[in-house]
């Protein structure tokens, strides 16, 4: 794995605009990517993770918009980038898989007319050489008989198999980014476990990037190389899966670690968080989590902390746990 980054993102904020004022969504978001990485987004519903997706895709719409931040792409930014370039971007060089299959494919066409679709669009490749680079696609994301379900319709397949023809379509052009919003919270536990295997397995051979966003600290585990957790818009602890795993720093972090059924004894309650997450209109000046966090201050309520910088790790904390390594993980 190269050491150079390939996706760079400085200082990423989103808001929404709203009769009240300019609601932030996402807050000065920082993200180093290398080739072949995987980086695991986690956080609750509400935390910001898909709106920083969409923003790096550049597909937030109004009343949504990007204030500011730098989101460079081998060092191009593509916040700069005309309307036409990044169309001709997306689909090519950086690619999006969605939590719901069918926002990519289309129920009245065939799933080759799709992907040709796909590929005329960035490339200009015979027909023949087309339709042959869709049935590796299929192959390679474990598709059975791809030249026959080429002729198939989205209806005709499970949602597993609607969700391996989704990434598919983004590995056609073979695209050294993928973004992907939560693409198996609704599979069942076996599929999930192959779909993951088969990502591994493409950023592994392709030195495809991929961000996936996700609430399952369990995915992340399994997948990533590193995690980024967010809450209430903001990173608030980065760091190599093992490490921020092993030994979280921040107070939200461990929480969501001790809520894991997992870290719970046969016949106990489940751990939870206190309260919950801020929406967009309750964000306050300090520190978002300190309303729910045992450890605040109330510098914890006035400030905003400011991002620590560790070897491998980064948190926002005034009051971070030690850093003290489990013996082996739970």
């Amino acid at each position: 794995m190269s050491d150079a980054p390939l996706l760079d993102v400085r200082g990423l904020s989103t808001v929404f605009h709203t009769e009240e004022g300019a609601w932030p969504a996402v807050s000065e978001v920082d993200i180093r990517l290398a080739p072949g990485e995987i980086l695991g987004l986690v956080g609750e519903s509400g935390s910001g993770k898909s709106v920083t997706g969409f923003s790096l895709f550049g597909m937030i719409d109004p009343p949504g918009e990007v204030i500011a931040g730098e989101v460079l792409l081998q060092g191009q930014d593509l916040r700069r980038m005309a309307p036409e370039a990044l169309r001709q971007l997306r689909g090519n060089r950086i690619a999006m898989i969605f939590q719901d299959p069918l926002m990519t494919l289309n129920p009245v066409l065939r799933i080759e007319e799709q992907m040709l679709e796909a590929i005329e669009q960035h490339q200009k490749l015979g027909r023949p050489q087309a339709r042959q680079r869709c049935v590796e696609a299929l192959e390679m994301v474990g598709i059975p008989a791809p030249e026959k379900r080429l002729r198939s319709y989205p209806h005709e397949f499970s949602g597993g198999m609607r969700q391996r023809v989704a990434i598919a379509i983004a590995m056609l052009n073979r695209p050294e980014l993928i973004i992907c919003d939560e693409p198996t919270t609704a599979l069942d536990v076996t599929i999930q476990g192959q779909i993951l295997y088969r990502m591994q397995r493409i950023c592994a051979d392709q030195g495809t990037a991929l961000i996936w966003i996700t609430h399952d600290l369990g995915v992340i585990a399994e997948l990533a190389d590193r995690v980024a957790v967010m809450y209430a818009g903001r990173i608030v602890e980065q760091g190599a899966v093992a490490d921020v795993l092993d030994a979280p720093r921040h107070p939200y972090t461990q929480g969501l670690l001790s809520s894991l059924p997992s870290r719970t004894q046969p016949g106990e309650r489940l751990a939870q968080i206190n309260g919950m997450a801020p929406s967009l209109s309750a964000r306050v000046p300090g520190c978002a989590f300190a309303p729910r966090c045992a450890r605040a201050s109330q510098r914890c309520v006035t400030e905003q902390p400011a991002p620590t910088q560790v070897p491998g790790r980064m948190f926002r904390c005034f009051h971070p746990l030690q850093e003290t390594r489990r013996d082996a993980r739970e």
